[in-house]
């Protein structure tokens, strides 16, 4: 008899073993001076918060966003016949996907940017992401805990309910969502990277945004520039190469306070 797992578990489980998977290539690729966007000295002397606290930051959110998803899971249930219909269309599973991602970005872009105009909020609890000025992979979810449960775990949630899709679509979805955020934060401009071709919302467009002239811009996370376009907090830049090795996002525009 063998020993079977089951959607929801995988569900739950399988974006925190993608996260650490994935960051943990980005860390051994981190010595590439060539293709960061900052330099390792700058990673180490400009971020505000150990790597020791980050790592617990980023355990804590996922030990919550592990209970919300069971949780989610447990009460909506799925009728197998139903899930088993709806998983062998493939159209089914493109709209469940595009659905789900202009649900999570709609509802991170616009949490995200009311943390950023509220002082309070950003004081007491976005601050915290931001003292990573120079991001790295396994940074990506390192967020206050009220912050964690917000945008991700609420967002994520939204997400799977909106789109009518299933634990085992779930898998799938949000081990994808989990892969471009950590890219996001990697620091890295690597040759080939498909990310970087597909999505106008990439490493270099996310490390405009943590730094300081770009903190009211480049709010769009984690798959489209949509909602920055539209209502006026799209960042345009260069990326730029430097003389001391590696590339810098510029921005091609004045910055101004809103």
């Amino acid at each position: 008899m063998g020993f079977a797992i089951s959607d929801e578990l995988l569900g739950t489980v399988a974006p925190i073993v993608v996260y650490w998977v994935y960051s943990g290539i980005y860390v051994l690729l981190g010595s590439f001076e060539n293709y960061r966007l900052h330099s390792k000295k700058d990673e180490d002397e400009k971020n505000l918060v150990s790597k020791g606290t980050v790592v617990k930051g980023v355990l804590l959110q996922q030990t919550i966003q592990s209970i919300v998803a069971i949780l989610l899971f447990t009460v909506t249930g799925n009728d197998d016949v139903a899930a088993t219909g709806s998983q062998s269309s493939l159209l089914v599973l493109a709209r469940q996907f595009i659905t789900a991602m202009l649900v999570l970005d709609t509802w991170q872009y616009f949490m995200h940017r009311y943390m950023h105009h509220s002082k309070f909020l950003y004081k007491h609890i976005h601050s915290q992401h931001h003292r990573l000025v120079v991001p790295y992979a396994f940074g990506a979810l390192y967020n206050h805990p009220l912050e964690g449960l917000l945008l991700d775990t609420i967002g994520g949630a939204l997400s799977f309910l909106l789109s009518g899709m299933t634990p085992r679509s779930s898998i799938f979805f949000f081990s994808f969502a989990t892969i471009k955020t950590v890219d996001d934060h990697c620091g890295l401009w690597l040759p080939g990277n498909l990310f970087h071709v597909f999505f106008q919302n990439n490493t270099a467009y996310h490390d405009v945004h943590h730094q300081l002239y770009g903190s009211k811009y480049n709010f769009s996370q984690p798959f489209f520039v949509v909602w920055d376009r539209i209502l006026g907090t799209y960042m345009p830049y260069s990326l730029e190469k430097r003389t001391s090795g590696g590339f810098e996002a510029r921005p091609t525009k004045d910055c101004k306070d809103d």
